[in-house]
């Protein structure tokens, strides 16, 4: 277990650093998890800069949402990503980011529920996704600080086995994914597609 544990706080460093410098996680936002085994997973401990995360930085947390060390302060979102792990058992890492575009369509989309991608040939990116001429969906939820009504507003989605994130209004993403080059292939594949819609709303991207 330690070996697993160090590796997958590597992993994840190394990836929110790259977030980081792409401006998906200002001003201490955003939180990152990895799956340990079928009860706990690692989590990103709260008000950390994500840009320049320890090993340290990084906490244990039962699938039920509370710290191993009750000491030690998880971010506020904990719950969202447990939910992830609960309901999706191959699901083993979740990525949660705040960019401009995440942020604005999901405003912007907030009363349709659902911003839906179809044509664009990126789609295949998600797994189980083979032709650019299916529809992929991605659930927008309203913001809440309650994070238990979030979970129950999202919990119906995941009766999608073509579900791979999902919006929270004037927020951010959460996605997810078997291991964390598939969990950021989700996240990059969502965002290109967002920086796509906001073009064609005539926003920059």
């Amino acid at each position: 277990m330690p070996d697993k544990k160090n590796q997958l706080i590597q992993q994840l460093i190394q990836h929110t650093a790259e977030l980081a410098q792409a401006g998906m996680t200002p001003a201490t936002s955003s939180n990152f998890s990895a799956r340990l085994d079928d009860r706990h997973c690692l989590i990103t401990a709260s008000g950390r800069d994500k840009g320049k995360l320890m090993p340290d930085d990084f906490m244990e947390v039962g699938l039920d949402g509370l710290a191993v060390d009750a000491t030690r302060r998880s971010s506020a979102e904990t719950l969202l990503h447990t939910q992830i792990y609960t309901l999706r058992p191959d699901a083993n890492v979740v990525l949660h980011t705040h960019s401009p575009a995440q942020t604005l369509l999901s405003m912007r989309f907030e009363n349709q529920g659902r911003i839906e991608f179809k044509g664009y040939e990126l789609q295949k990116a998600f797994r189980g996704v083979v032709s650019h001429q299916s529809t992929v969906c991605l659930p927008i939820i309203a913001n809440s600080q309650d994070m238990h009504r979030l979970c129950a507003d999202v919990t119906a989605f995941f009766d999608s086995a073509d579900f791979w994130g999902y919006l929270i209004a004037g927020h951010g993403i959460y996605t997810w994914g078997r291991d964390i080059d598939e969990a950021r292939r989700h996240l990059d594949a969502f965002e290109f597609l967002l920086n796509i819609e906001l073009s064609k709303l005539g926003l920059p991207s």
